[in-house]
């Protein structure tokens, strides 16, 4: 570890990391997040702990300059004294929330009244003042959203769909028929794959609701049971595996004086119910085949139930899922991303408003003809940006980072990473013509004539660890890599054995011009004596259709091909990297990655850590793994290339395994089955159980210990072997 090297303040803030990393929840409390602005602009709505160490969170609202308290659990005479409803704890896990106390919240069209659910209960609070008010409701909670006029709040309530006045004059306006029923909740596969939480959604009106109804009683059961405590009965879940029976969804209106409306279209050629929405233009649903091949997006009749096709994308892998899209401006042009080439464009209309090059992230709102929007003309970088007629195209955050925002009456909400870490702030008049951009970021000072920026406070803990990246450009296909280097360590002093620690998967990208939590943790691991490289291959966002659909039917070849490159690549840049010692570390699709390298590659990888490691792709959902793989009845050679089940005997270097006992994600199956393979082929290996955990870890003291146990097993395997044959 080279631990004599450090300063000593240096060596006390490497060995306390890992407990400041675990306590601030990756460093996400404190943080303002969940933001709202109101129609005129002159208000925001936030959700924000009152420290970096302090889970619960409050409802804040910002106007004129200040901050003011709306809602805070601790003041709140019964509230958080109840259970949290199940459906609720499993969309906080599908979400990854890792808080408590006001975790979402929802309001009417004026940003008024707001709602929210504690442990089950139904409170509301006004912005013009007031303290928050229980609301009577007809059981617990999950997922309170007022109507546009602020007169009633609708609910799930033991998978049946309410609407409540204020007053508490209940009315139950779908009723569960039975078990495996639920009215106004999102399924396993949509909260999970295509970015769909909600199951739910007002009527401009106030007086109607299109639901969704999800019959789950064709999904395979599973049990999830602790094994740290055999007289807890196990938990039934439904979970549909690739190759598997989906959930049935359906959709219908209904109306408070109880009138119901079915919504028709083929769902037997799409099954998927991938966004949905209703508007001053009507009620709208996007729908997607089985194979994810076609996406239409269908105008629904809220009189009959009938359905016309506005728009229909199609693609020989598969349509990719925009968050936000599809969305409709005041005219009624639609909004939709389109692929062509290696671009990923804004369509409003059917024109594109976007060049070549700028890769479409996310369409965050639209108001007027105006849409607010994320995307990226550099991989290293992900910006809010605005498109208006007669005004073109505006990039409203300037600083390096990746953004996201809310816009509403000329103000926007930019919040993201920055290299500062989490930062957020309020741009005033960002709606006028004219408007030249943010500061786009705290203390910063904009050009002149830029509008105005405030800052919003942040009370997140400042990390002990201090991210040095060097950006790298790497190998023949321009991999984004990031190299970590010992703060203490001189070039040319010595050389130091390697780690990679990727994720390397679809959805998420590490390499980036900001501080993020990954990134003070690769940089700790550097600080115990490792160059870590961390790269984003092919198959990671923000580089365009072809680039993620390399992919196509094979998830490991490109994705290891990568790492391999990228690290022969960095070792001809950095001379100190030691390539007789190199190990690799990953979670999730990372951790799958790390396992594999070290089955495929012993002569290049020496050790690895892999947590949660999808092992059989077989065992993962339907909708995430069959876009890539496709049907595992139709292509079972796909599934077979990619699983590392029954290639196990390749095994020849330290590997060890960590799975939570309780991921409903990542069955422990996969590594129990795995490791079990290994045991009979007679290939040693390490397997760390995680009583109680799932897929994201939640207890302090288990996150801060599986940093420092990582470490010494890889310095402890580099060591034994000196990676050496």
């Amino acid at each position: 570890m080279h631990s004599s090297t450090l300063t000593p303040e240096q060596s006390t803030n490497s060995a306390d990391f890992p407990r400041q990393f675990a306590r601030s929840r990756r460093f996400s409390l404190g943080v303002p997040r969940h933001f709202t602005v109101s129609p005129d602009g002159r208000r925001v709505l936030f959700v924000r702990t009152v420290s970096g160490t302090d889970p619960v969170g409050r409802l804040w609202q910002y106007e004129d300059g200040a901050e003011r308290l709306l809602a805070d659990p601790a003041l709140l005479v019964g509230a958080g004294s109840g259970a949290v409803p199940e459906e609720e704890r499993l969309r906080r896990e599908r979400a990854r929330e890792r808080s408590v106390g006001v975790v979402s919240y929802a309001t009417d069209d004026a940003a008024r009244l707001v709602a929210f659910a504690l442990s089950g209960a139904l409170w509301a609070v006004r912005t013009d003042g007031g303290t928050p008010f229980s609301v009577p409701a007809a059981g617990p909670v999950v997922d309170p959203r007022p109507s546009p006029d602020g007169r009633y709040v609708a609910y799930v309530s033991r998978r049946c769909f309410h609407v409540v006045d204020l007053t508490g004059d209940d009315r139950q306006l779908a009723r569960a028929e039975g078990p495996e029923i639920s009215y106004g909740l999102a399924e396993y596969a949509a909260a999970e794959s295509m970015q769909r939480s909600r199951g739910y959604w007002w009527a401009p009106d106030s007086r109607r609701v299109l639901v969704a109804k999800v019959d789950t009683s064709p999904v395979e059961r599973r049990y999830i049971s602790d094994p740290a405590d055999p007289t807890k009965p196990p938990q039934a879940i439904r979970y549909p595996a690739a190759g598997t029976a989906n959930a049935e969804v359906t959709l219908e209106i209904r109306a408070l004086e109880g009138d119901r409306v079915e919504v028709e279209w083929d769902r037997k050629a799409y099954e998927y119910v991938v966004a949905a929405g209703w508007d001053a233009h009507g009620p709208f649903v996007t729908v997607q085949s089985r194979d994810q091949r076609i996406v239409r997006t269908l105008a629904v009749d809220p009189e009959t139930g009938a359905t016309e096709v506005l728009h229909e994308r199609t693609d020989p892998a598969w349509v990719e899922i925009t968050e936000g899209t599809p969305a409709r401006t005041a005219s009624g042009a639609l909004v939709l991303p389109e692929d062509e080439g290696d671009t990923r464009y804004l369509t409003v209309g059917g024109q594109r408003v976007t060049p070549e090059g700028l890769q479409l992230c996310a369409v965050l709102g639209v108001e007027g003809e105006r849409v607010l929007f994320t995307a990226s003309d550099d991989p290293l970088e992900t910006h809010v940006w605005c498109h208006e007629p007669g005004h073109g195209l505006r990039r409203l955050s300037r600083e390096p980072g990746r953004f996201t925002g809310a816009a509403r009456g000329g103000t926007v909400v930019l919040a993201g990473l920055t290299p500062r870490g989490n930062e957020a702030g309020v741009l005033r008049g960002a709606g006028a013509a004219g408007a030249a951009g943010a500061a786009g970021a705290a203390g910063a000072a904009g050009a002149a004539g830029d509008p105005p920026y405030q800052t919003l406070t942040s009370l997140a803990e400042e990390p002990l660890i201090t991210p040095r990246p060097v950006h790298l450009t790497l190998g023949e296909r321009k991999l984004r890599g990031a190299l970590y280097l010992p703060s203490w360590h001189e070039e040319g002093t010595g050389k130091l054995p390697v780690l990679l620690d990727p994720y390397g998967g679809p959805g998420m990208q590490l390499v980036g011009r900001a501080r993020g939590w990954f990134t003070c943790v690769s940089q700790w691991f550097a600080e115990q004596g490792f160059a870590v490289l961390v790269v984003d291959g092919r198959g990671t966002p923000n580089r365009g259709p072809a680039w993620e659909k390399t992919i196509h039917g094979d998830q490991l070849g490109p994705a290891l091909e990568d790492q391999v490159d990228a690290l022969r690549a960095a070792a001809a840049h950095c001379g100190d990297l030691d390539l007789t010692r190199v190990a690799i570390r990953g979670w999730s699709f990372g951790g799958f990655l790390a396992a594999a390298a070290v089955l495929y590659h012993p002569e290049i990888f020496h050790a690895a850590v892999a947590g949660a490691p999808p092992t059989d792709m077989r065992m993962y959902d339907t909708h995430w793994k069959e876009r890539y793989l496709g049907h595992p009845e139709e292509q079972p050679e796909n599934y077979e290339r990619t699983s590392l089940i029954g290639h196990g005997h390749l095994l020849s270097r330290p590997l060890l395994l960590v799975h939570g006992l309780a991921d409903d994600n990542v069955a422990a199956a996969h590594t129990l089955r795995f490791s079990a393979e290994l045991l009979a082929a007679g290939k040693p290996h390490s397997v760390l159980p995680l009583p109680g955990a799932t897929h994201l870890p939640a207890d302090d003291a288990v996150n801060a210990q599986l940093l420092y146990f990582q470490r010494d097993f890889l310095m402890g395997a580099l060591a034994e072997g000196t990676g050496k044959d």
